[in-house]
Formats: structure tokens, C-alpha cells, sequence
């Protein structure tokens, strides 16, 4: 699959880069990103979420009356879950969300979601940013004359550049991410990939590594 290389006014450089059949021509599937998404999300929840029992509120441990002859019930303490001000039966308790996918499993689903994109025409290849200071203003010049009618990007870098990192930062509509760092969650919530040229050309290793 070839894409052309675009240069940051948006015209073709005359330069291309293969991506790899085998990775861009595989038959998606679906539930590997199902549950690829559904594993990035769960690591996002704190769970911290906690109610006390009857041995945690405040209150007297004193049996409110004897247990038998009142006629009533029997009753213990003020705390009992019965009582307003109590213990919390069965009640949510701190806990991770977080759950274990298969390295496979978890490579096939990031195919998955850039083979829809590249059906989709939603991955363009620009050629290497350069900058020599964080310039928000320039940085979003280049995404709007790349993006075209799409409002949310992911640039997708070779490895970490500080003034490109902080040029993007502040943009609520764009994410600038390593390509190793790149995951199925950001692939499947963003409307147009941009790689960098140096970043496009690094799905040769990664097509090795699935290959292995």
C-alpha cells in the first residue's frame, strides 16, 4: 500500500512509503478492539469507590435494649444497616478494574483499527516535523491545512520531541503520540491519523515483530 508523503503546506513531496500488506490488508476483527477498548477504559476507572460497614460508622457498640421481654424485636447497636446513620450492607469496596489481554490479542486489535482506517483514506503521511521552538500557533497551521474537513487528529512521531509535544499540547482537538505509545483506544477515537514520514516507515519492524 502505497501513500504518498506530504510536505506541511499539504502538497506532495514526490516521495512515498510502502505500508506493509501484512499489516494494512489483514481482515480486521472486531472483537479484538472491542475488547481492546474496553481493557484501556477499565485502567482509566480509579475505583475508589467506598461505603463503611456497621464496624466502621460512628456510633454507640451498646445493645439498645435485653433481647427478650420488651415484646419488640431484638436488636443490637445504633449501627445496625436497619437504622438511619448505619452500616452499609454489602457496599462497594476499593478495586481495580483492570483485566489482562493477550499481547496477540492486543497487536491484532491495533491492525484491526488502522486497517479501517486506511479503507477509510483516514491516514495521511507527512513528512518529518522540525521546530525549532513550541510554537502552538505554526503547529496548528500544519494541522489545519492537513486535516482538511476532519476536526479531531493523532499525529503519531517516531519517538519523543519536546518542542513538537508542546507545540500540540495545549490543542484540545489534536493528540501528538510516540508510535510505540500509540494504542487501539486512540486509533478508534480519532478521525484522521497524521505519521510522520520517519513514523510511517518504522511499520516495516512492526510487521517483523507480528511476522515473529
Amino acid at each position: 500500500m502505497q501513500v504518498d508523503v506530504l510536505n506541511t503546506k499539504g502538497e506532495k513531496t514526490g516521495r512515498s512509503v510502502e505500508l506493509p500488506d501484512d499489516i494494512f490488508n489483514v481482515e480486521p476483527n472486531d472483537h479484538c478492539i472491542y475488547l481492546a477498548v474496553k481493557q484501556y477504559l477499565a485502567a482509566q476507572r480509579q475505583g475508589t469507590h467506598k461505603t463503611k460497614t456497621r464496624a466502621e460508622v460512628h456510633g454507640s457498640s451498646k445493645k439498645l435494649h435485653k433481647q427478650k421481654g420488651t415484646g419488640g424485636s431484638r436488636k443490637g447497636n445504633i449501627r445496625n444497616p436497619l437504622y438511619k446513620g448505619g452500616g452499609t450492607i454489602n457496599g462497594p469496596l476499593p478495586h481495580g478494574y483492570a483485566f489482562k489481554l493477550n499481547r496477540k490479542v492486543k497487536d491484532l486489535a491495533k491492525i484491526s483499527a488502522l486497517v479501517y482506517k486506511a479503507r477509510e483514506n483516514k491516514i495521511v503521511i507527512v513528512e518529518d516535523l522540525k521546530m525549532d521552538a513550541p510554537k502552538t500557533k505554526d503547529f496548528s497551521a500544519i494541522l489545519d491545512t492537513l486535516r482538511g474537513d476532519k476536526w479531531k487528529t493523532m499525529l503519531v512521531v517516531p519517538e519523543y520531541d519536546t518542542n513538537v509535544y508542546l507545540s500540540g499540547r495545549n490543542l484540545a482537538d489534536n493528540k501528538t503520540v510516540v508510535l510505540s505509545d500509540m494504542n487501539t483506544y486512540d486509533i478508534t477515537h480519532t478521525q484522521l491519523l497524521i505519521f510522520t514520514e520517519s513514523a510511517a516507515k518504522m511499520f516495516n519492524e512492526l510487521e517483523e515483530e507480528v511476522a515473529a
